[in-house]
């Protein structure tokens, strides 16, 4: 008789490490000047932090949503891919803006329920495709997964697939 093999279980490792970024300009601020919450960059966004493999490029779009789904923050190039200024979006919904582009299947549930689990701090990044709401025929494949300081989600979207 043999014995059972032990496995490593998947999700049970070391947590991934974050990393800072401007919350309106993804600028990753230098060490020296992670001390304050302002971007040293473009003095317009907040410093938040989020897995090194979520943490968006200066050139990806992204959302930040809190646990309530409402919309805590839109970066530069967000506003542009969405078409609407911050200004105009800051406190709304997060499914007036977005919804799953196969809505028939899972509908708003599955965006719902990712978005709360990383605003708890589920370290685990999803994949989702979403599309604008009221729009059909745009995708855009994205990575939602928990970002810190304070406790949300970030949608980081790619409007090029």
């Amino acid at each position: 008789m043999t014995r059972p093999h032990l496995q490593v279980l998947p999700g049970l490792g070391e947590p991934e490490p974050y990393v800072l970024f401007c919350g309106h300009c993804a600028a990753r601020p230098a060490v020296a000047e992670s001390r304050t919450r302002v971007c040293p960059t473009c003095h317009l966004g907040l410093i938040v932090s989020a897995p090194e493999s979520l943490a968006p490029a200066s050139s990806e779009p992204f959302i930040i949503v809190d646990g309530k789904l409402q919309i805590c923050a839109v970066s530069r190039r967000a506003e542009k891919v969405l078409g609407v200024a911050e200004t105009e979006i800051v406190n709304r919904q997060v499914t007036e803006i977005v919804v799953p582009a196969d809505a028939e299947s899972s509908g708003v549930e599955s965006l719902v329920s990712t978005i709360v689990h990383a605003a708890r701090g589920d370290g685990t990044v999803r994949d989702l495709v979403l599309r604008p709401a009221g729009e059909w025929g745009i995708r855009w494949f994205t990575r939602v997964g928990p970002c810190a300081a304070p406790s949300a989600a970030l949608i980081v979207l790619a409007p090029e697939g």
